[in-house]
């Protein structure tokens, strides 16, 4: 399969590509590099020590004969189109997986500047793209990265699934507040989305967007509704000569890092965890080797032409609280002493206590074998960052983007 990643330098991007290349998919990579550009301009770096964008296009190159190229994209200049055009009617690819967006929610809520640097390109980038299929790859299944954030946390169970042209689609609710399950007729509307921040407003575009384009052009769409991913790849570099070569970068400052990796970043330097507020805002979470093999299933398994089809991607719903206290506990338990779990007020808007119930059957039914034991994974990334600590900007941990 021909496979084109766009963000393909990012958390997830890299070890996708390194994956599907070793499954023996034909993979082209594009990016700008901006996670990069913007993290360094806070003063902050990549805690692993990445290779750099020309060092990994090298690297690729040197290990896997069918990789045909990493690919740089100049976002807000005025060829991007004609790159992007340009590629997608060379390559014509079979599958598009979209990572290249602004993937903060801190970071779009910062500024007026940043919300709408978040909007222009999260948004636009993705109607040019759909743009850009419609005319040299109508057949292409895109895979697009969204957020379980788009949702919110409703009052209600959140479902999943193909959404057809016509259909009179249903899902049933067990909310404790009723006293037996209710029908809730869709008649193909998407799912309500309550979204939290401009980031995850600009998602939420994207989805009408695309769902729209599949249900006028044809087009198809698999839109992963995914959960928030932490860990690092299973390779370990200590042990393992590809190691060092095929480490994703991995963030933990407070635009750009999601909980769990905060929690265990700040174990190993001995910070208190920082919970916001009391805690009990629930997630669904996965490792990054899971969220791996959740897109490679759902790229193997297209939906037809014309289906908008939604992907609830995650292993299991866990409490922050909770979480926090598994990574200090691990800590403890790799000799870590006087780790603590702090909780300071919450700069977000959110509820902190909520009824949370996401759907979450068609990965398994495609055949995901999700990580169970998730202390484990907790362990072992502790472990694998340990050797790094020395790089931390202590500076960047603690939040001062405000929501309100």
């Amino acid at each position: 399969m021909r496979v084109l990643i766009l963000g393909i330098d990012g958390y997830i991007g890299y070890p996708l590509a390194l994956h599907l290349i070793r499954k023996g998919h034909v993979v082209v990579g594009l990016d700008n590099g901006s996670r990069r550009k913007r993290v360094e301009a806070l003063g902050c770096s990549s805690l692993t020590p990445i290779l750099s964008m020309e060092d990994r296009h090298v690297y690729l190159r040197k290990m896997f004969g069918d990789y045909e190229g990493l690919h740089v994209m100049t976002l807000g200049n005025k060829d991007v189109n004609h790159t992007l055009f340009g590629l997608l009617g060379q390559f014509q690819p079979d599958t598009i997986v979209h990572l290249a967006e602004q993937p903060s929610a801190p970071w779009s809520m910062y500024s007026r500047e940043w919300a709408r640097e978040t909007q222009l390109e999260n948004v636009l980038g993705t109607l040019d793209l759909l743009w850009g299929m419609r005319e040299y790859c109508p057949g292409a299944h895109l895979v697009k990265i969204g957020t379980m954030g788009e949702y919110g946390t409703p009052n209600c169970d959140i479902p999943e699934g193909v959404i057809p042209e016509g259909c009179l689609g249903e899902y049933t609710s067990h909310h404790p507040l009723f006293t037996k399950p209710y029908i809730c007729p869709m008649k193909g509307l998407l799912f309500p989305r309550q979204p939290g921040s401009w980031y995850h407003l600009s998602k939420v575009h994207d989805t009408n967007n695309i769902a729209f384009a599949c249900h006028n052009w044809g087009l198809r769409s698999t839109d992963i509704m995914q959960g928030i991913v932490f860990g690092l790849e299973s390779i370990n570099p200590t042990c393992d000569p590809r190691g060092k070569e095929e480490l994703t970068r991995f963030d933990y400052d407070q635009f750009f890092g999601t909980a769990i990796n905060r929690f265990c970043l700040q174990a190993t330097i001995g910070h208190p965890l920082t919970v916001y507020g009391i805690g009990g805002q629930m997630r669904g979470f996965l490792p990054l080797k899971d969220s791996i093999q959740c897109l490679t299933l759902a790229i193997e398994n297209p939906p037809e032409s014309g289906r908008y089809r939604t992907l609830n991607q995650f292993e299991n719903v866990y409490t922050i609280l909770s979480l926090a206290h598994m990574v200090a506990d691990a800590a403890l338990k790799l000799g870590i002493e006087g780790v603590s779990v702090g909780h300071i007020e919450n700069p977000r808007y959110e509820a902190e206590d909520h009824h949370y119930n996401p759907t979450h059957q068609a990965l398994f039914d495609m055949g995901y074998e999700p990580t169970t034991d998730i202390r484990g994974e907790i362990r072992d990334l502790i472990e694998d960052i340990l050797p790094y600590k020395d790089r931390v900007v202590k500076d960047m941990i603690m939040p001062t983007v405000k929501w309100r």
